[in-house]
């Protein structure tokens, strides 16, 4: 092989490694976060994030042979897919664990002990995004799109998920919604979407009532 294209084969290479990252870099500076979190706090809420590094990782792996070799956007699509099947599973198994354990807890309606008291309590570490005294904003770990936003009441007080609701938390589920539309219009003025997993079908994984603020791409229609 000469020199020149020995010289070229590496310069696409290099550019194609170079294109991909950029590309992904976003994804990439998450996965960094997301690996230093997981490692800093081992918990069922984070417990995803290895799959999802993993994914994540396959797909800049991917990016990169699709720009060495010239691989098909087909195959870009199928790649995309599979990775979206994986993250289903994983969701899925995780919302019928979480709600074997909810059964499982006392019979008071409190619901066991979720990340998100940690995250209340300081133990674990969030970013946060808003806060006042009855709600707190903050970024999801494993992040669905470039914006995701948790929003939680402070005191669950039997709001293990949004079916619990009583007549006299009305003004607490009003402020959690008017807390996501402000913090949704903040970070994606292009629109948003607000997210309530209830109950094993439901996927919800933390009995703790939330909502999920998605934004910055496009959403798809239907969810799930």
């Amino acid at each position: 092989m000469s020199k020149k294209i020995l010289s070229l084969l590496l310069g696409l290479r290099i550019q194609g490694g170079a294109s991909s990252f950029v590309i992904n870099s976003s994804s990439s500076a998450a996965i960094t976060e997301r690996t230093s979190a997981a490692a800093a706090c081992s918990y069922s809420y984070y417990k995803h994030s290895n799959s999802q590094i993993a994914n994540n990782n396959s797909n800049l792996n991917f990016q990169s042979s699709r720009a060495l070799f010239g691989t098909s956007s087909s195959d870009d699509t199928t790649n995309n897919n599979n990775n979206s099947n994986n993250n289903m599973s994983d969701e899925v198994a995780a919302a019928k664990a979480a709600a074997a354990e909810y059964k499982s807890s006392d019979a008071d309606g409190a619901g066991p002990e979720t990340a998100f008291d940690n995250i209340l309590s300081g133990k674990w570490p969030s970013t946060k995004v808003y806060e006042d005294s009855t709600v707190l904003a903050f970024r999801d770990i494993n992040p669905q799109a470039p914006t995701h936003i948790i929003v939680i009441p402070k005191h669950r007080d039997g709001l293990t998920k949004l079916s619990n609701a009583r007549e006299d938390q009305e003004g607490i589920l009003g402020h959690l919604l008017f807390v996501a539309q402000s913090v949704g219009r903040k970070e994606c003025p292009e629109g948003f979407r607000v997210v309530v997993n209830d109950g094993e079908q439901g996927a919800q994984s933390v009995y703790h009532l939330h909502l999920h603020v998605l934004g910055g791409r496009q959403m798809g229609w239907p969810p799930g």
